[in-house]
């Protein structure tokens, strides 16, 4: 056994946003490396009219923890779903939960965030920077933590082109922020979120830059690291290639693409798209917990899960390679051939728009009024363009992440545990 699956045996691990992409791949490899864990702990609301611990089947049943119950067939009896709502300030825990959270509790893992860019700046700050602090402030209270462990993105500093792995300070205090939302009602709120964010583009990437800065400020004594993930897809190797529950961010794109619903996009065809597998993002955050547990740093370290540094891609050779995947093994169900054209011309973008995606969307609707079926494709291809108009900033730029730490860390490993890590460190 690994020195990083070792360390979790017989652990009591938190994780908030075990539901979400990330937290899922997160529990599946704990429980595969690490059968002999005590319990994971999850925060959940019941959803769609299932209790909380059918929702837990139901992500256990996906095809994701298919060698997990080879290896840790009571897989379900190590899984503590505990009601919460990262909406409220007191995340309505019950008492009786809290207090064993609080006694039991080694590792947190917390995942748990807004990933909708145009997120009202209200809702944003509620679940990135107050349930953050909410939480730090359960960890202080927790006799047998080792490491609390949070995950932001590597665009929470994304109004600067090179970045360190540091924190760096906000315009406004988050506890300022915190404060002004409880009492400005939703329109004032709406009006003042331009002059607030400033130089970030949405209010996901400002509130994690507030909420890191609320880890720096109240970390206290705790043993804290924060990983910064850039843009998270599919996995790479584990549990196997390609596994993906959403079709948000890259996946959408391709997906969009594939299908060719998608033909062209305002961004510079030489930006970097720095994709980072979530598999990859995982193994970093693992070792990133064993580290600040066993190692114990006198601060709080970050770490940069990024590609561009050691394997850098660019937009336009990735449409390439989608174009070039899909004239191989086509999506089913294609609306028409594959396409993908980059400019950064505006009105050439605002030209293609209307030839190649609103007027065949137009005419298909069309098509099926006549035959009698519901319309639908002006409604999705409103949808998909919203998507793409917020994803712009990120395909007209390129940034720089230093990976100090991040090298650091690969050094300190074993050669066990550093081949899931191949990606982050080159080689």
């Amino acid at each position: 056994m690994s020195m990083i699956a070792a360390f979790y045996s017989g652990k009591s691990i938190l994780i908030t946003g075990a539901t979400g992409f990330l937290g899922k791949v997160l529990m599946e490899k704990l429980f595969r490396t690490s059968p002999d864990l005590k319990v994971i702990y999850i925060l959940m609301r019941p959803k769609a009219g299932q209790t909380l611990q059918q929702r837990v089947v139901q992500i256990l049943n996906s095809k994701l923890f298919e060698k997990v119950k080879e290896v840790c067939p009571n897989v379900n009896e190590k899984i503590r779903a505990i009601y919460a709502d990262l909406n409220h300030n007191d995340l309505a825990i019950s008492k009786e939960d809290m207090q064993e959270l609080l006694s039991c509790t080694n590792v947190v893992f917390h995942c748990a965030a807004t990933v909708r860019f145009n997120d009202s700046l209200r809702h944003a700050v509620q679940l990135n920077v107050t349930a953050t602090q909410k939480l730090l402030l359960m960890a202080s209270q927790m006799p047998k933590l080792e490491a609390f462990i949070h995950i932001s993105t590597a665009f929470s500093n994304c109004n600067l082109q090179h970045i360190d792995e540091v924190i760096y300070p906000c315009p406004v205090e988050p506890k300022k922020i915190i404060d002004s939302m409880e009492w400005l009602d939703d329109a004032i709120v709406e009006e003042i979120t331009p002059k607030l964010i400033r130089d970030w583009p949405n209010t996901y990437t400002y509130t994690k830059a507030l909420g890191e800065m609320v880890v720096h400020q109240e970390s206290g004594n705790l043993n804290i690291a924060i990983v910064r993930p850039s843009i998270v897809g599919a996995t790479w190797q584990e549990p196997f290639p390609g596994w993906v529950d959403n079709v948000n961010g890259p996946s959408g794109l391709i997906i969009a693409t594939g299908k060719g619903f998608l033909r062209a996009l305002r961004g510079a065809p030489m930006a970097v798209a720095d994709l980072i597998p979530v598999d990859t993002v995982v193994n970093l955050t693992l070792a990133v917990g064993w580290y600040t547990a066993v190692h114990r740093p006198k601060s709080t370290l970050i770490y940069h899960c990024t590609s561009s540094n050691f394997n850098p891609c660019h937009w336009g050779k990735m449409g390439f390679q989608i174009l070039a995947t899909c004239e191989k093994i086509p999506f089913e169900r294609a609306f028409r051939r594959p396409y993908a054209d980059f400019t950064t011309n505006t009105i050439t973008t605002q030209y293609q728009n209307a030839v190649s995606h609103w007027a065949p969307a137009i005419i298909y609707d069309l098509y099926l009024r006549l035959t009698g079926r519901k319309p639908r494709m002006t409604k999705l291809m409103n949808r998909l363009l919203r998507t793409v108009s917020v994803l712009e900033y990120f395909v007209n730029r390129s940034w720089e992440w230093s990976t100090n730490n991040t090298e650091m860390l690969m050094s300190e490993l074993s050669p066990e545990d550093q081949r899931p890590q191949r990606m982050t460190d080159g080689k």
